[in-house]
């Protein structure tokens, strides 16, 4: 392959990224896989090999909120965050860490705020919640604990100050091994609530 079919090809790849971005943003899309194989198709691009990873189409994401959020999105990110930490103030018992869009910084409108809580049980922590009369729904979620290997955890959604909240619940020894992120394969990033409130 010569140096033009990879400039092509590099390009086709930052086009589908660009795309993906835009519809994950516009459309609340939150599969990275179903927004690429969108975008593809919207862009005629087929090709397997033109297709970015996540971690591109996640940069295109953070560049699309600097081009056309501007302090808006800013603003955003701070209302969200600020919902964040009360959240965590109400699971202070179970110690929270915050991940995801709303940590990292590519959060929009129709994004969840994703706590991490740790207990002995997830009953405990829908204890918790029924005991401060707040309204929840269970969910599961398999998150991949090392290469190879998926998981299973409990979580409950609630909504608090307007907006969704999940907090997946994991062991107590589970604050110690971030799962591994869908985007980089690496440990996902976490932030208590001292971090959070650095952040705003």
């Amino acid at each position: 392959m010569g140096r033009n079919d990879n400039n092509e090809t590099e390009r086709a790849r930052q086009m589908v990224a660009q795309e993906a971005a835009r519809i994950i943003v516009n459309h609340g899309v939150r599969d990275y896989g179903a927004a690429k194989t969108k975008a593809a198709g919207r862009l005629g691009l087929k090709s397997r090999g033109a297709l970015p990873g996540n971690s591109e189409i996640e940069h295109a994401i953070e560049q699309h909120h600097q081009l056309f959020g501007g302090e808006s999105h800013v603003d955003l990110l701070r209302s969200m965050r600020e919902t964040a930490l009360s959240a965590m103030g109400i699971l202070s018992s179970f110690t929270p860490r915050l991940v995801g869009p709303v940590l990292i910084g590519t959060a929009d409108e129709s994004s969840a705020i994703n706590l991490h809580v740790f207990a002995d049980s997830a009953e405990s922590v829908a204890m918790e919640l029924s005991s401060l009369d707040i309204q929840y729904w269970p969910y599961e979620r398999q998150l991949k604990s090392r290469r190879g290997q998926t998981d299973n955890y409990a979580g409950f959604q609630f909504r608090h100050n307007s907006a969704e909240i999940q907090a997946t619940v994991f062991p107590v020894d589970g604050i110690r091994q971030a799962p591994l992120s869908p985007i980089d394969y690496k440990p996902m990033d976490r932030a208590d609530a001292a971090r959070v409130t650095n952040l705003l």
